[in-house]
Order: structure tokens, then C-alpha cells, then sequence
């Protein structure tokens, strides 16, 4: 089994983590690391819930592209949201990016990020098509 550790160009690299994870063996797996409302500079979007919603669906499908897969590949989301979120706004803007996928999905709310001004944070875990490999 190997690793392999995938940073689109499209997205701000740290030092500190990976955007992704492919783990290659007899099944793929593309794990994404959680994407928040970020630009590729690292900035926030904007203060508000849907902006970065969109654009954290955004990154997890530019990390997804790197690994060879698409939203239809991916088996699960795990969205976290602050406390203070309004869900039904965060439900509104993933249906614009990530549209009508019948994709598993755990929604938890939370304290707070490491970040100060982070509202929302997704991650998920794709199986790689046979095809692209």
C-alpha cells in the first residue's frame, strides 16, 4: 500500500498538513482532508456561512480532481459547523456547489475552529475509479 500526498495548485499550502490522501492498494481510497472557506492565498471567503460552505465544497472537489475522482465517487461527508451556524443556510449553499448527490453525510455542530472567523469545515472519503488509476 503507498500514500500518496496531494496539494492542488488551486489551494493554499501548509506546511503543517495535506489537502489529501490517496491511498493506493487493491482499492483506492481518496481521503480529503477538511476543507474550510479558504482561497488559494489561505483567506477567508467572506463571514458568512454559505460563501464558505461553497467555496469548502469547492476545495474538496479541486482535491477530489487531483486524486482522479468526482463527487460521484465520494462515499461520505463529515461537515462540522459552528454552534452559532444556521444549517439551513449551510443546506441551501452545499446544494448550489455540491447539487442533488445521494452522498452519506454526518453533520456535526462545534465550539469553535482553530481558526478564528471558520464557520464551517468538510472533509470526505472517495473511492477511486479503476479507470483513472
Amino acid at each position: 500500500m503507498a500514500l500518496t500526498h496531494l496539494n492542488p495548485g488551486s489551494l493554499h499550502r501548509n506546511p503543517a498538513f495535506s489537502q489529501g490522501v490517496l491511498i493506493e492498494g487493491p482499492e483506492d481510497l481518496l481521503v480529503v482532508g477538511g476543507q474550510n472557506g479558504v482561497d488559494a492565498q489561505g483567506q477567508i471567503v467572506s463571514p458568512e456561512l454559505g460563501a464558505q460552505t461553497e467555496q469548502a465544497l469547492r476545495n474538496v472537489l479541486a482535491v477530489l480532481a487531483e486524486g482522479g475522482a468526482t463527487q460521484e465517487h465520494v462515499a461520505k461527508l463529515t461537515i462540522y459547523l459552528d454552534t452559532n451556524a444556521n444549517v439551513a443556510e449551510g443546506y441551501a449553499a452545499s446544494q448550489r456547489v455540491w447539487g442533488n448527490h445521494p452522498t452519506a453525510i454526518t453533520v456535526l455542530l462545534v465550539p469553535g475552529f482553530a481558526r478564528p472567523g471558520i464557520l464551517v469545515e468538510i472533509d470526505a472519503l472517495a473511492q477511486i475509479p479503476p479507470r483513472s488509476r
